[in-house]
């Protein structure tokens, strides 16, 4: 848990009943932070009329938050998110924040229940795969950079098939794998001197017929640049096909990402994306040919020296 101060810090522990504070004035769906007089940091969602058969019909349950509906009077019923474990408060907050950002467009509250039930549900995912702790800053800007191309990879090929190729998360040879190719995606900075790191001597030793690098150049922007959180939400909201959605949702999770605060800044445009062929004389070094007794073998390589394998995109993901 960090030392930033959280919502419920302003909220006094009440005698009965709840204390609540109210998100954000003017919306057509409340929202509150609030405790309750067993001292639980709670979240509610202000609901009028009666949505007990929905709520029946679509619950999910979450390890370590307590959901339930509560008729707060005759004709208004509220969704209370309870966390049961202090160790999971700051986590809980950038769940609950992120579901306010969700809400904020909503007017109806059935919709509302339903936005927030599907929320949940991705959380479950979430945490189900969840690593613990907060991706470091090369991670960030290789999730980042996967899902860039992730995007052109959804384009060309579907959403289903496109989610289900993108093999980062999985921690195997290669980012992405489809057909008889193989994408290894690699970001550096706009600040950087103009190399990659190959991580091991598998990288690209490819197990398909056709194998790329690729490099995402990224410039950090705090003016009009993307958000890691934001990248993800993008992708996420233009899902059609429910199992493609609920499969990045469960690979984001495998990498260690879920939408907290943290991951607001830094914000980044992409520079460029460069493509290369790795081919039979393509520099690298391979398993197969590291003299006998050396291992874990990781090294840079300078993107000058591979402008000969250059290549554009089209034909990489569609295949060939």
């Amino acid at each position: 848990m960090t030392n930033r101060a959280l919502p419920w810090d302003l909220i006094d522990k009440p005698k009965s009943d709840l204390n609540v504070l109210l998100i954000a004035a003017g919306r057509q769906v409340p929202v509150y932070w609030a405790r309750d007089a067993a001292g639980r940091c709670l979240y509610l969602v202000e609901l009028h009329g009666d949505h007990s058969e929905q709520f029946r019909t679509n619950k999910t349950s979450v390890r370590g938050i307590d959901i339930s509906l509560r008729q707060a009077k005759p004709s208004l019923q509220q969704l209370v998110l309870a966390v049961d474990r202090q160790v999971d408060l700051d986590l809980f907050y950038g769940l609950c924040s992120t579901l306010t950002g969700n809400l904020e467009p909503v007017e109806d509250p059935a919709v509302a229940l339903a936005v927030a039930l599907q929320h949940i549900k991705r959380w479950k995912l979430f945490l189900a795969g969840r690593v613990a702790g907060i991706l470091t800053q090369e991670e960030l800007r290789g999730l980042y950079a996967e899902l860039t191309i992730l995007r052109h990879v959804i384009y060309a090929r579907g959403e289903i098939d496109g989610v289900s190729s993108w093999c980062g998360p999985d921690r195997t040879q290669q980012d992405f794998v489809f057909d008889d190719t193989a994408v290894e995606v690699k970001a550096i900075s706009g600040q950087e001197r103009n190399s990659v790191r190959i991580s091991s001597e598998d990288q690209l030793d490819s197990l398909t017929g056709r194998l790329f690098l690729t490099v995402v150049r990224l410039a950090t922007s705090p003016d009009n640049g993307t958000s890691l959180n934001e990248l993800v939400a993008s992708i996420e909201h233009a899902f059609s096909e429910p199992d493609a959605a609920d499969g990045f949702v469960g690979k984001l999770a495998s990498y260690g990402y879920v939408p907290m605060n943290e991951y607001d800044s830094p914000t980044f445009n992409v520079l460029e994306t460069r493509f290369f062929g790795v081919e039979e004389d393509f520099p690298k070094l391979i398993r197969s040919a590291l003299p006998q007794g050396i291992a874990r073998v990781s090294y840079d390589l300078e993107i000058e020296s591979l402008i000969p394998f250059e290549c554009d995109s089209s034909g990489i993901f569609r295949g060939a």
